[in-house]
């Protein structure tokens, strides 16, 4: 009978050379299977008042099975709209060769997509809007290294224009603070100039390249006879909705006592009569299968970018201080009612 050990001189077995290799081998593949991969995730927040989307992004993350700390770890950075910024957050990124980038809103995203090129380094975008840029080929095919959750920014500010025309039906110019320079605007104001021909409202443009230029505007209106505003409106811009533009607009209506329809959500808390957007929350929610199918081999750029629902937060209490009336149908649309 075959022995496949042999006796050496002083009575010990010699072990064949091929059964000492496939041992380590087994331990080898034994040890790999023992120790999963920690997958490193930078995310890149490009405004503080959107923070709420990485915490749904995380929190959906936790739920499919990536645990902070043990096979994930995230690298949270804030630019608050600083372009310069973001550009060294996103090489940051790239030096430490992470294996995804979630990043919000559009600046930001359009920022990593660009800082990634030619990497293999794939990025989920949320709050991005894809008009007048080119983030991604088509939503049903991205494209390149990008998928996310966009901001269905056109369709949004008619909605807006729309609910403010129900709040206050007596308002007839409508005024619409933007940055001449934010690639979205252009489809916005396509999109609101025959929704507001429809509503018999006068769109009252106030093409601004810079803060300074609101508050110049805003004094201007102040020291006339007449405003020549009935309410504002809130579209999706970086200058308008800035730490810095937002409450110069906000305290000029409260001054004036005209509603203001606002987009983000914290608008609804400091002055606006309402906000109609995605939540912050659910969106972060809804990136997080995507960065799964990424992580777990699927290629960005194949993967639909997936559009959220938008909530209605009214603020009663602004409503009662402009002395307006809710009509019972948008109470009942309301996802929250601040009192």
């Amino acid at each position: 009978m075959f022995n496949k050990y042999r006796l050496l001189p002083n009575g010990h077995k010699f072990i064949p050379l091929f059964f000492l290799l496939a041992t380590v081998l087994i331990l080898s593949a034994c040890s790999t299977q023992a120790a999963p991969k920690t997958y490193r995730v930078g995310i890149l927040n490009g405004f503080d008042a959107f923070a709420d989307i990485a915490k749904g992004f995380k929190a959906k993350m936790t739920e499919l099975g990536y645990v902070e700390g043990q096979n994930i770890v995230y690298d949270t950075q804030m630019s608050n709209f600083d372009p310069a910024k973001e550009q060294q957050i996103v090489k940051k990124f790239v030096a430490d060769d992470v294996d995804l980038i979630f990043t919000f809103a559009t600046e930001a995203a359009l920022t990593a997509k660009a800082g990634t090129a030619g990497t293999d380094i794939p990025v989920v975008f949320a709050f991005g809007t894809l008009e007048g840029n080119d983030m991604v080929e088509s939503v049903r095919q991205p494209g390149g290294n990008i998928t996310g959750v966009r901001f269905p920014g056109p369709d949004l500010s008619v909605k807006r224009l729309d609910l403010l025309h129900q709040l206050a039906p007596q308002a007839r110019r409508v005024g619409i603070i933007y940055n001449t320079k934010y690639p979205a605007n252009k489809s916005q104001l396509e999109e609101l100039h025959p929704a507001a021909s429809s509503l018999g409202l006068s769109l009252v443009e106030v093409p601004i390249t810079s803060v300074a230029e609101i508050q110049a505007d805003l004094q201007a209106r102040t020291s006339a006879d007449d405003i020549g505003l009935d309410a504002i409106l809130i579209i999706t811009d970086d200058l308008s909705q800035s730490p810095d533009g937002w409450p110069m607009i906000s305290d000029f209506a409260a001054e004036h006592k005209i509603p203001i329809a606002g987009s983000a959500a914290f608008e609804a808390e400091t002055g606006a009569v309402f906000s109609y957007i995605p939540d912050t929350v659910e969106t972060g929610k809804l990136a997080a299968p995507l960065a799964d199918k990424i992580l777990k081999g699927t290629s960005a750029g194949t993967i639909p970018v997936v559009t959220p629902e938008s909530r209605l937060r009214l603020n009663y209490k602004v409503v009662q201080a402009l002395g307006l009336t809710v009509p019972e149908g948008l109470l009942s649309q309301a996802a929250e009612i601040i009192r």
